[in-house]
């Protein structure tokens, strides 16, 4: 098992805040390229995590994937309009492993403003990664946004 250097750590806390800022941009184009080609995106309720269940409230299994759910966010899903805040702790890098892939997880919260109301508490949990070096920098091989409520409010929409 290999250490995290200073610099890749700057590295990997840069790429946490700019995918935040990414999705909470609303500029849906930019979230597929945090991720390698060959990934995984899930959200999933922490109690089907923690019992080692597979059922995912979303789950893309490539970049295609995530490209596909772009498209349906701008043009084919009809939903109320709102905005989303991301707040994300620093990440904790578990190991990393000889090949470099980095195992680390962060805590999450999202806001959601609708345009006629407050905002409000939409999603908390915390993200488990597989992060990778690639000629573009460090890429999420691998998302698994575990949520700690049973209930989602509507629906997910937008990513986590």
């Amino acid at each position: 098992m290999s250490t995290l250097d200073t610099a890749t750590y700057l590295d990997l806390s840069r790429l946490y805040a700019a995918y935040a800022h990414a999705v909470d941009s609303g500029d849906w184009d930019l979230w597929p390229a945090f991720f390698t080609e060959q990934c995984s995106y899930r959200l999933q309720p922490r109690e089907n995590h923690e019992r080692g269940l597979p059922l995912a409230t979303l789950s893309f299994e490539s970049r295609g994937m995530l490209e596909d759910r772009v498209y349906g966010i701008k043009e084919t899903l009809f939903h109320d309009p709102y905005y989303q805040r991301h707040v994300v702790g620093l990440p904790l890098v578990h190991r990393v492993d000889d090949d470099g892939t980095i195992h680390s997880e962060a805590n999450y919260a999202v806001f959601r403003t609708k345009l006629d109301g407050p905002s409000t508490v939409f999603n908390v949990g915390r993200y488990i990664d597989k992060v990778v070096q690639t000629p573009e920098g460090l890429k999420f091989a691998s998302r698994l946004c575990v949520f700690d409520s049973e209930m989602i409010p509507n629906s997910i929409i937008y990513p986590i």
